[in-house]
């Protein structure tokens, strides 16, 4: 058991917190639901509980799995941790489930049928594969699309069911039998390839504590204490997986409000945080009330409309903030009327003063803003549309990854798919589909099936002296991963593989953005190892 200083005097860093974010913060002992609605200082009370966890000797920070939804979230409460206790919160294992479990798979991912350099494909990788298998499978694309059965599959993933425990129910349903049968060929496909995509990243970790009682152990014993932020958001993949880990200690904290669970569509289970009394005996419920974000007038409006809902457990937001101005709702008969009105509105705020710095437009989705701009732009109103593709999206970045991917692991298809003529190179199609053949009939990965190539005739003159290069040029990079920084490294295959040339080269108006994309990059890789 370590020291406690429990009958200390009251520690500084309580002296900031309110009577239930205190509470919260001492409750360490044993389950603990944390209803906190919006702007009561939730993340506050995480990082104060982390410390005082800390600062109190019950555990130390390898003992502690704090986990958030998030990486930005994750981020900022580690900033704020370090801030309080320093160097030492580098040793807590803090990160979204995602990352958590990524670090579980590598350090057992022989026991998860993988090797250490197991790839984590994205949503376009997932998409071209199963567009193979539903050919393959002999399957009309049209019917069958890939993007369908992707999203069966990630809701299978969702429910922890691999290939052989999804229902009956489930598989006869619609498109559910023909799914199932890709379900099956794309793991298999993934295990050949050593990869897994992200519902992967948890069914993998369930499995294996699931199956192997000597691992579940070992976290058993490093965890004396879990805590859990957006809990109303967990799926069932999840759910499980936190139950199995906080059967050692009983020390879980989970964090959430039933109010803001609007991820059902992603597999989300309000139903997680309903029951959680239920799931775990003996547990406290503390309720985050006090809001300091939001006016009355707006908190009388949210709470007036969220107490009809049924499934909730019921709380009162209050703050001691001024009226402020009160809300305003306004119904439109379609987004062309819901433009105009805005626009109208915009245009009387500039007449009396207001400047367009203090304006912002927020839509749900990013095919809303159309109207909005049309209508902007009739009027002459300057405006700027903030958000668009994602980074990681960005064609640059996903071939400058598969680049990097393929250098890490040899055994990546997709990846080589990818770049194999970007820039180009001279193997086209057909330089690629006698590459399948070799590598489909000796059962060997695209990498290695160009190995054997160059060594025969098969391959026109051309083609084999420039795959001769290519996988050259990887085998350098590869020997390189010991001695150069991983940045610098992904700037030298950038550089040397032609890519960056690609776009410098490129008259395009969209080059030169693409070029700071790759810039981008690079720098992002020096700030991820800085942390």
């Amino acid at each position: 058991m370590l020291p406690t200083r429990a009958d200390a005097a009251p520690a500084p860093y309580l002296a900031a917190l309110n009577s239930a974010q205190r509470a919260a913060v001492e409750a360490t002992e044993g389950p603990l639901l944390v209803l906190a609605g919006a702007g009561t200082g939730k993340t506050q009370v995480l990082t104060t509980r982390l410390a005082h966890l800390i600062a109190t000797g019950r555990a130390r920070p390898h003992e502690i799995l704090a986990v958030t939804f998030t990486n930005k979230a994750a981020r900022e409460m580690k900033e704020r941790l370090a801030a309080r206790i320093g160097p030492s919160a580098e040793g807590m294992w803090l990160g979204t489930f995602h990352s958590v479990c990524v670090r579980m798979l590598r350090q057992h991912a022989e026991r998860a049928g993988l090797t250490s350099t197991f790839t984590i494909l994205d949503t376009d990788d997932q998409l071209r594969l199963l567009k193979q298998l539903i050919q393959a499978a002999g399957y009309d694309e049209k019917r069958l699309p890939p993007r369908l059965v992707l999203s069966i599959i990630q809701r299978w993933k969702d429910k922890a069911w691999t290939p052989e425990k999804v229902p009956l129910s489930d598989a006869t349903h619609g498109a559910g039998a023909q799914a199932l049968k890709i379900y099956h060929a794309y793991q298999e496909r993934l295990a050949t390839l050593n990869a897994t995509d992200f519902g992967d990243l948890l069914l993998h970790t369930l499995v294996l504590l699931q199956k192997h009682a000597d691992v579940l152990a070992g976290y058993h014993q490093r965890f004396r204490y879990i805590l859990v932020d957006e809990y109303q958001d967990t799926n069932v993949a999840q759910y499980l997986w936190l139950r199995l880990l906080a059967q050692g200690h009983g020390n879980l904290c989970c964090v959430g409000d039933d109010d803001q669970s609007i991820y059902g569509w992603r597999g989300a289970e309000v139903e997680n945080i309903l029951r959680f009394e239920a799931d775990f005996p003996g547990a406290q419920i503390i309720r985050l009330e006090q809001n300091y974000r939001s006016t009355p007038h707006i908190l009388g409006a949210a709470g007036g409309l969220i107490h009809h809902n049924r499934g909730r457990l019921g709380k009162t937001l209050w703050t001691e903030a001024d009226q402020g101005e009160p809300v305003h709702v306004q119904a439109c008969w379609d987004g062309q009327e819901e433009a105009r009105t805005i626009a109208n509105t915009i245009a009387d705020l500039q007449r009396a003063g207001g400047g367009l710095v203090e304006m912002a437009i927020l839509v749900r989705a990013g095919y809303q803003t159309r109207e909005f701009e049309e209508r902007l732009l009739t009027v002459g109103i300057p405006h700027r549309v903030v958000g668009g593709q994602r980074f990681y999206e960005r064609q640059e970045i996903r071939d400058a990854l598969a680049y990097l991917r393929l250098v890490h692991q040899p055994r990546d298809d997709l990846a080589f798919e990818r770049i194999i003529n970007v820039p180009k190179r001279g193997l086209g199609d057909s330089t690629l589909q006698e590459l399948h053949i070799i590598a489909r009939d000796a059962g060997l990965s695209l990498c290695e099936a160009a190995a054997q190539a160059v060594q025969g005739d098969s391959l026109r003159p051309q083609a084999r002296r420039t795959l001769t290069q290519f996988l050259d040029d990887l085998a350098r990079w590869r020997g390189q991963t010991s001695t150069l920084h991983h940045s610098a490294l992904a700037q030298q295959v950038l550089d040397e593989s032609g890519y960056t040339a690609m776009w410098q080269n490129d008259p395009a108006p969209e080059a030169p953005g693409r070029l700071e994309n790759l810039r981008e990059l690079v720098r992002a890789m020096e700030e991820y190892a800085s942390l």
